[in-house]
């Protein structure tokens, strides 16, 4: 018969004395540590559906649909494949769209599809060839961050007029027919598009 180690026997009775290493939970309450990772919640307010957070997700985790009949972009969180590493808090342009919760933690169930949560952005979409610029959020932001620079883009304009309504929408909107023109500057127009107008304007 092989006695035990005096080591062995020392630590055995020292944890019959000492408090036990792991918590009650889930019968008792659990405190997170500081910088635990629990769920990412999505601030509404500040999110602007920028597609970056979907970039930077290594479990793809975070999807993204653009329905131009629509104008809508709809952004599909996954929490069942999420892997809670931290990236879309990280890389966030905002810096407040998402956050890592220290309260939320609890994801098991029995049905995965509760655990997909959906979002839906205004996209912003150029009117001669209805390319999709942006979301109409994530042009706002951009104008705030830029502050007086952004001014110097007629596409800031269109969409600071949308929001503050100095001039109706009609009367400053030109339809775009037999191709780009001079005028079609005055236009939301895409990169590319723009780029044509302003050739145009130097020949």
């Amino acid at each position: 018969m092989k006695y035990p180690k005096l080591r062995e026997l020392k630590e055995a009775i020292t944890s019959l004395f000492t408090k036990p290493y792991t918590t009650k939970f889930p019968a008792g309450d659990f405190k997170p540590f500081a910088g635990y990772r629990g769920k990412p919640i999505v601030d509404e307010d500040n999110c602007v559906g920028c597609e970056t957070c979907a970039n930077v997700c290594p479990a793809d985790a975070i999807t993204f649909i653009d329905d131009s009949s629509k104008g809508i972009r709809t952004i599909t969180r996954d929490y069942g494949t999420c892997i809670f590493c931290g990236k879309c808090e990280e890389h966030c342009i905002t810096g407040n769209g998402v956050k890592l919760s220290d309260e939320e933690y609890e994801l098991s169930c029995f049905d995965r599809s509760t655990l997909i949560e959906t979002q839906e952005r205004e996209l912003l979409i150029c009117n001669s060839c209805g390319t999709i610029i942006t979301t109409k959020d994530h042009m706002k932001f951009i104008h705030e961050k830029l502050g007086p620079k952004a001014y110097s883009s007629i596409l800031n304009l269109n969409m600071l007029n949308e929001r503050l309504q100095l001039a109706r929408e009609e009367d400053i909107k030109v339809t775009i027919q037999d191709g780009l023109k001079r005028k079609d500057m005055f236009n939301t127009l895409c990169p590319n598009c723009n780029r044509q107008v302003q050739i145009k304007n130097l020949t």
